[in-house]
């Protein structure tokens, strides 16, 4: 396609605390191509600018950008558009093949007498390590050190590879194992809601948009920065600077009123979301939060939302830049002239909500009063099995009333799991009997609220008298070491690893099913009269074996 450097006149200058910049004006196309954008859900608008630059770069037609500019006002045909993320984010599970990819094709390069340093990222790449850590050692104060040296151990040769990357390709950075959960690095350090991009004709602000290699990049977008997952292919062809096909979106609004109810947290929110949005059906689409109620919830609580599009099946779930976000990038520490910009642009672009933003129009519209959500869990083996607090022990006992096996309690002879200088000891578990108990996922371990809500749940455990059941493997895994410094600032670590809630590392661990061996005795009473044990944790899927092939 030929290329128009300025499309539909968009292409303008604006003064920012980062120096005279270029962006592609969304308003322009309100003079030139008839559109409404107040209109139009803060997604589609994103989309808009990013066809405009296509546009400019030679990817896109006009006509493209004119029939997408026509939303809210005629209905629009499906066709193919290009999509270009301003980024690409890896995590070592799934970047390390992207990596040796890009070596190969060095390779292949080199073998034909060509410059092996022309396949280099045209898009900066972060990866994160964070997939490889394994609950090996566990409810003691050494277990974090044990289990960072056996994740050494055991990757010494991936390490390298990724080191030898970080040196060999221009804008590919490596976070290093031990330091935290990719999507939340993402969250509290990486992402800026505005990026400045180099083009032919000079430097140009745009939004902050990403792709990566895990469904659960789509955590982002609480911060008001569009991304979702993709596979190692198309990583590939995005970080080489290639456009992604996307079809033309469908939007589900999806509006908030009222305000959560005291002691009620965002994981009970996510999940009456993941219940309402299954039952809807979104799968393919994009889902929009929009109303009042948004300016209830803070980022936190918004990254638990878009943490989960993967389990109700949304290609992502978008919360626009409000003054929540702002507040969360100074929180975060991110530097002053950063949050400006991010101000600055979304409101010149109109990607900026208030309570007093006009609703968009949207292919479908769903609502929820916030003061309806109650406490909640999943369970037992769907992260959208919603269950109502008060109904567990039904659903518990309806779950196992036709388990496999010997019912009966089985005798075990065990050391205590737990750093507590008891004797081993004789101990009975049957059907039913949680095995593992884990702190774990960014979906969870990224909000405040709820991990200061389990150390103090702790503490009031430990002033009752209950103490953590013998046979139970118990792990804390944060998304980040914030949550460790505010958990020992706030007093409530202690009480979490009398419990046995010891860090055992910064990482996905048991939420992706690196939840390490079993005790052997327990592991061979499973075995031997086939005993449908359980799992608890604050992980986003609880599929049945996902946590632990014997769980």
């Amino acid at each position: 396609m030929s290329r128009s450097h300025n499309p539909f006149g968009a292409r303008a200058s604006i003064t920012t605390p980062s120096g005279d910049l270029s962006l592609y004006r969304l308003d322009s196309l309100e003079r030139e191509a008839d559109a409404r954008l107040d209109g139009m859900p803060m997604t589609v608008k994103i989309f808009l600018e990013n066809l405009l630059r296509m546009v400019a770069a030679g990817f896109a037609s006009e006509d493209m950008v004119s029939s997408l500019a026509m939303w809210g006002q005629k209905p629009i045909e499906d066709r193919e558009l290009p999509y270009a993320p301003a980024r690409v984010i890896l995590q070592d599970f799934t970047g390390v093949p992207a990596v040796v990819d890009l070596a190969a094709m060095r390779s292949a390069i080199e073998r034909e007498g060509g410059d092996p340093a022309k396949v280099d990222p045209l898009v900066p790449v972060d990866l994160v390590i964070d997939h490889s850590v394994q609950v090996d050692a566990f409810g003691t104060a050494t277990a974090f050190a044990t289990n960072v040296e056996r994740e050494y151990e055991r990757n010494h040769e991936r390490y390298s590879l990724l080191r030898w990357a970080q040196g060999a390709f221009n804008g590919f950075r490596v976070v290093p194992p031990g330091l935290g959960i990719v999507h939340q690095v993402n969250l509290e350090y990486l992402a800026t809601v505005v990026r400045i991009v180099t083009e032919e004709s000079g430097e140009v602000a745009v939004p902050d948009t990403l792709v990566g290699t895990d469904s659960h990049t789509t955590m982002i977008n609480g911060l008001g920065v569009l991304g979702w997952g993709v596979g190692g292919i198309e990583a590939e062809a995005a970080l080489l600077g290639q456009p992604l096909p996307l079809i033309t979106p469908k939007v589900v609004g999806f509006r908030f009123s009222g305000a959560l109810p005291m002691g009620i947290t965002a994981t009970d929110l996510v999940l009456t979301v993941t219940e309402i949005l299954r039952k809807h059906g979104v799968v393919g689409k994009f889902v929009e939060f929009y109303g009042e109620g948004l300016s209830s919830l803070s980022v936190a609580d918004r990254a638990t939302l878009g943490n989960m599009s993967p389990e109700y099946g949304a290609t992502a779930a978008y919360f626009p830049v409000d003054d929540q976000t702002l507040e969360y990038l100074k929180l975060t520490g991110r530097p002053e002239e950063v949050i400006r910009l991010a101000e600055q642009y979304t409101k010149e672009q109109g990607l900026f909500r208030t309570d007093h933003s006009p609703d968009p129009e949207f292919n479908e519209t769903l609502e929820l009063d916030l003061a309806s959500v109650e406490p909640s869990v999943a369970g037992p083996k769907r992260p959208q099995d919603r269950v109502a607090l008060p109904d567990v022990w039904a659903s518990f006992a309806d779950a196992y009333r036709d388990a496999e096996g010997d019912p009966h309690e089985v005798e075990v002879s065990m050391e205590p799991l737990q750093d507590t200088g008891e004797a081993a000891e004789s101990v009975r578990i049957r059907h039913g009997s949680v095995v593992i108990a884990a702190i774990t996922s960014c979906t969870n371990t990224s909000n405040a609220s709820v991990m200061l809500g389990a150390g103090l749940l702790a503490q009031k455990a430990l002033d009752a008298g209950l103490r953590t059941k013998p046979w139970v493997k118990t792990s804390m895994a944060p998304g980040s070491r914030v949550v460790t410094e505010y958990l020992q600032s706030s007093g409530l670590i202690e009480p979490l690893e009398r419990l046995g809630f010891h860090v055992v590392g910064y990482g996905c661990t048991t939420c992706i099913g690196n939840s390490g061996p079993l005790p052997q005795p327990i592991s061979e009473a499973i075995d031997e009269h086939d005993l449908a044990v359980v799992s608890v944790l604050s992980g986003n899927r609880n599929f049945e074996g996902r946590i632990h092939p014997q769980v």
